[in-house]
Order: C-alpha cells, then structure tokens, then sequence
C-alpha cells in the first residue's frame, strides 16, 4: 500500500470559502489522500459567506505536507501580516512536493518569497500587485512552474485542483473524479473573466475593487517591509 498523501490547506479568518471547498472537494480523491485543515487555534474560522470551517489540527501539531494549499480572500490581508501563519508556510514549504495557492492565497506564497521568478497567477483585479511579490504574472485560469501550482480567482480552483490530481495521480484517475463530481461547467452568461465581461459590468466590479485594493497594498506594503 502506497504512504498517505499529506495534503495541507491554510486556514484564516475572512477566507474565501469556495477558495477552499472547490478544491477540497477534488482534493479529498486523491488516492491516499490524508486532508489537514491547519489554523493557528482548534477553533472554527469564519469565512467569507455564513459557512464556518473547523480546523483538523493546528500550526503547531500538522503534520509535514505533501501538497500544502492557502486559499484567498479578504483575510489575506491579516494572514500575510500573520507571522505564526507565514513561519508555518515558509516552514511547510521547504520539503513539499508541491507549493499551491487559490487567487489571492499567491500573495501568502509571495510574502513567503516563494514566488521569486515563478510565474503565477491570481484573480484578476490583483493581477497587477503580483510581481511585487517576486512573481512573474500570467493571466491563465491555472498555472504550473516547478512544483508551484497557482489557481486564478476563485472557481479556478476546481480547474487547479484537478490539474494538481492530473500530475499526482493521473489524468485518467483526475477525469474518473471530474466524472464523479459531474463538473461539466456550462455558465448561463459568458462574462466570467474581464476580456468577456460587459463594460458597464466590469466597470461596476472594479469601482467595487478599488477600496479593497487600496486596503490590501498597504497589507503588502507591510508585510514585505
């Protein structure tokens, strides 16, 4: 029988939930596969849409990563500024076979300098921020260097997560899941990413951005000073 497979994923308050449940889904059929939900305390974590996650373990007893993964969201901000959180990133990094994030979890890896020369992605309305990191910044739904596996803005971290199963399992055991999961997306509007989307509805969403933008430049501002 094969070793479990340690997959990791990094919690924080704040997260995005479909960040890390999308790819937790997809994830959790690995063959072999042993899910740890790490967080600085045994205490469930408030995300970003009612749903509340309850940790497995803590920074302090994970056990070491096969595949360790930060979700994104507007906790961001105070998990790169998290120095428990990025000592437990840094530290799970330096022998995991693979390094992963989900649209603005990058930012953890790149506060971490794990992203130095890799290219990489995000959501779009934090693209531009990504070489402040140290990243190359490639605007694809899922990118690939190395060992370093980075998903775009949410709902690409289905689309991650089985490109991650492809590489580790295969492809034919990643499209028996997608199967399984009847992930057969087919959208009622074709405007999900900005070259698709409306004017007046991509104007709308980066007036929306821009407050939090500001906000998450001085949160990288801080953390890489």
């Amino acid at each position: 029988m094969s070793e479990p497979i340690n997959v990791v994923f990094v919690l924080f308050p704040n997260v995005t939930q479909l960040d890390f449940t999308g790819p937790l889904q997809v994830l959790s059929r690995l063959p072999d596969a042993s899910v740890h939900l790490a967080a600085r305390e045994m205490r469930p974590i408030k995300t970003d849409a009612v749903l509340t996650l309850n940790p497995t373990c803590t920074f302090s007893d994970c056990p070491q990563a096969d595949v360790i993964c930060v979700p994104g969201g507007f906790g961001v901000d105070d998990a790169i500024n998290d120095a428990a959180l990025m000592s437990f990133v840094k530290a799970q990094a330096e022998t995991a076979r693979y390094i992963t994030s989900v649209c603005t979890g990058a930012f953890v890896l790149g506060a971490a300098g794990l992203l130095n020369g890799k290219r990489a992605t995000t959501h779009w309305a934090y693209h531009d921020e990504l070489a402040k990191v140290g990243a190359i910044p490639v605007k694809e739904r899922v990118v690939r260097d190395g060992n370093v596996f980075t998903g775009g803005g949410v709902t690409a971290g289905v689309d991650f997560a089985f490109a991650l199963m492809a590489e580790i399992a295969g492809d034919d055991h990643a499209r028996a899941v997608q199967l399984g999961l009847e992930y057969d997306p087919a959208p009622p509007f074709d405007a999900g990413a900005p070259q698709k989307a409306a004017p007046s509805a991509l104007a709308s969403m980066k007036e929306r951005y821009a407050p939090r933008i500001e906000a998450f430049r001085a949160a990288l501002t801080k953390a890489m000073t």
